[in-house]
């Protein structure tokens, strides 16, 4: 299989308290990337989700890149893929949802930076039980195993 995943944010009690960015991700190596955000209990608690495009992973500079991201309300049925501006989209109220956010290198390497960061702004201040994976695939070199994308 020619995907990587990391544990971008890892799942707690109140993943999405102020504001929160998952591990920047070395896209060097890959020429997409899935951010699987992932919620339980918490039914009214909402957050602003943008992608930062940076040039190292301590977020030295960034900026806002657009991408495409489809809800997942019940199961695993997701609903119709929508494409989002740098301005991000706000997450509807509700426990046990999932929402994967599609971003292609393309929209990286527009701006010059290689790395990759997910950002979650509270809007409404209440506990969601969460978390974030990314899956990154299409790798640019056929490897079985892949060396980390975190550092």
């Amino acid at each position: 299989m020619n995907y990587h995943v990391v544990n971008a944010l890892v799942p707690v009690a109140d993943a999405f308290a102020g504001t929160k960015y998952t591990t920047a991700i070395n896209m060097e190596a890959f020429h997409h990337v899935s951010f699987i955000i992932q919620t339980g209990v918490g039914a009214t608690g909402t957050s602003t989700i943008t992608i930062l495009a940076s040039d190292d992973i301590s977020r030295t500079n960034t900026t806002a890149i657009p991408f495409h991201y489809q809800e997942c309300t019940s199961g695993d049925t997701f609903g119709a893929t929508t494409a989002v501006e740098n301005t991000g989209f706000t997450t509807t109220a509700g426990s046990n949802k999932m929402y994967k956010i599609e971003v292609d290198n393309q929209a990286l390497a527009s701006t010059g930076y290689g790395y990759i960061v997910l950002k979650a702004v509270e809007v409404v201040a209440s506990p969601v039980l969460g978390g974030i994976l990314a899956v990154l695939s299409e790798p640019r070199y056929g490897n079985d195993v892949f060396a980390t994308a975190i550092v």
